[in-house]
């Protein structure tokens, strides 16, 4: 069975994100594993220079990455994927058999490193997307990849 972990960072999210995730979790639970890994917010203080909080962050993403997998780092500089190349590459992942670790930042970004160690770099939009939201969204388009997959009628 295919793992894929959706690396994150966050704080206790809204009812209805958890939700969302666990709903596209069970969806897929028949030929994909979707993982969720919350790494805490740092405590932000008044200053207003973030980086050092984000690098400390990246530290603790990057030593909860799995060996041998795929790294996919969330990024706006990133390439866009439409669903129909996700699915290609969700096939490819499926033959495959590597586990996907999937990078999401948290408020202020991702680390740097997250970015330099990730094999590909995927982005959603050009908007800027509340992190929390963004784990439903990918999640959702792993689901709906998979249904074209299967030739289910979900994808119309």
């Amino acid at each position: 069975m295919l793992q894929l972990r959706f690396i994150t960072v966050s704080n206790k999210p809204p009812a209805w994100i958890s939700e969302g995730f666990r709903e596209y979790a069970k969806r897929l639970s028949s030929t994909c594993h979707l993982e969720l890994l919350e790494i805490p917010v740092e405590k932000r203080s008044k200053q207003k220079n973030m980086q050092p909080f984000v690098e400390r962050e990246g530290e603790k993403m990057l030593a909860s990455i799995k060996p041998g997998g795929t790294v996919i780092a969330l990024d706006v500089q990133g390439k866009l994927w439409s669903t129909a190349d996700l699915s290609l590459r969700l096939q490819g992942w499926l033959q495959d058999g590597k586990n996907i670790d999937f990078l999401i930042g948290g408020p202020d970004g991702l680390a740097p490193d997250c970015v330099k160690r990730a094999s590909l770099r995927w982005s959603l939009s050009p908007l800027t997307l509340p992190h929390l939201l963004v784990r439903v969204l990918i999640a959702e388009q792993l689901y709906r990849a998979w249904t074209i997959l299967q030739n289910h009628p979900y994808h119309k």
